[in-house]
């Protein structure tokens, strides 16, 4: 958060800007950019972080999902080094965070939730003092331009960042975090008090750096922004992963099977189609009926008896299960709920395993892999 004078609101530089050295070619674990192992952190009695196992494929966007105090900001901090954990091991980049933070600095990006920029100072200063930190020195004129440009503040460049919106400093601080060509880049909340606009131009520069070979970390609030964006998701609470992989894989482990909306003006003639053959699950809320059903072809001869039976049917809709979906249905009914779901249908097909399965052998296509000794 920026303060009212020339110095952030941390007392030392922001995160991700620390003065810089040692070698960046230190090789990273084969398909993991970030492996985290049994990560544990208190504060003050509280914990922040319980046994936590994170596996973030190269080139990837990888979302963080859960509610506030879930960890996910904490995983972050002790993803770059920021902070050191309490217990367990964990690789970014192939680096130790603590060891090895400022050679691993050199090599991310972040965007914290509250930026700490200089008010006193223009955007253009700003990002020369990043880039000095960065080790890239002052000659760097066409490199702001450019990223400012991208992120839509060129024409406020020059200007005091104490007279930025909200929105603008947060596209500032995206602007910084990209300056030095990131090998991977970590967004807290990034849309965090843009418009929508702005908000949407983000996300599509996000999809574009993992197209251009950069590996992204992001945890968000906005489970409609996370099913847009991710190719793998971690959903956390309390401090540990429950499960992760694909959203496809997630929702598919979840509802292996198609799901049909029926609604009708008397629902109790819906109720008669709860033991038909086809039918995996039924369950009515009021006027609605919600079918997991084998097959989507045998939707049309459900209909049609149920007409004949004279039905008065209003609505049929085959619905896609969500991340919201999954989310929420997590959140209520916790973990044992979410491990009867993984078990009942084929790990093999979908690509996914509960956190700490022992057939999760792969950053992408399971929830954890080992993390790299």
């Amino acid at each position: 958060m920026a303060n009212s004078d020339d110095t952030p609101a941390q007392d030392s530089p922001p995160l991700g800007l620390l003065p810089l050295g040692g070698s960046s070619d230190s090789p990273a674990p084969d398909g993991q950019a970030v492996a985290m192992s049994g990560v544990s952190h208190q504060f003050s009695g509280n914990q922040a972080l319980n046994g936590l196992d994170i596996a973030v494929p190269w080139g990837k966007v990888t979302v963080l999902l859960g509610p506030n105090g879930a960890g996910k900001t904490t995983a972050f901090r002790a993803i770059t080094g920021a902070l050191e954990p309490e217990s367990g091991t964990i690789r970014t980049l192939g680096l130790d965070p603590v060891s090895d933070g400022q050679a691993l600095r050199r090599r991310c990006g972040v965007v914290s939730a509250k930026p700490a920029l200089y008010d006193r100072l223009s955007g253009r200063d700003n990002l020369l003092f990043a880039a000095e930190l960065y080790g890239l020195g002052r000659r760097v004129g066409d490199r702001i331009t450019e990223v400012a440009t991208r992120f839509g503040i060129v024409d406020a460049i020059d200007n005091l960042v104490g007279g930025y919106s909200t929105g603008m400093k947060t596209r500032l601080a995206l602007a910084r975090s990209v300056l030095h060509h990131p090998e991977l880049v970590l967004f807290d909340e990034p849309t965090s008090g843009l418009d929508p606009e702005s908000a949407q131009a983000v996300l599509a520069l996000i999809k574009e750096m993992t197209n251009e070979g950069s590996t992204v970390v992001m945890c968000t609030h906005l489970l409609a922004e996370a099913e847009g964006l991710a190719d793998h998701v971690v959903m956390m609470e309390a401090g540990s992963a429950v499960v992760a992989g694909s959203p496809t894989s997630l929702t598919s482990q979840f509802w292996p099977h198609p799901v049909v909306e029926v609604e009708a003006e008397d629902p109790r003639v819906l109720d008669r189609i709860a033991q038909w053959q086809g039918i995996i699950s039924y369950d009515r809320k009021s006027v609605v009926a919600h079918l997991e059903i084998e097959s989507l072809d045998l939707v049309p001869e459900l209909i049609a008896s149920l007409v004949r039976d004279g039905a008065r049917i209003t609505r049929v809709d085959p619905h896609r299960p969500t991340l919201e979906d999954l989310y929420f249905t997590i959140r209520r009914h916790g973990l044992p709920q979410a491990r009867d779901a993984v078990e009942r249908s084929q790990p093999a097909d979908h690509g996914l395993m509960p956190i700490g399965s022992p057939a999760a052998s792969s950053a992408e296509d399971s929830p954890l892999a080992p993390a790299v000794p």
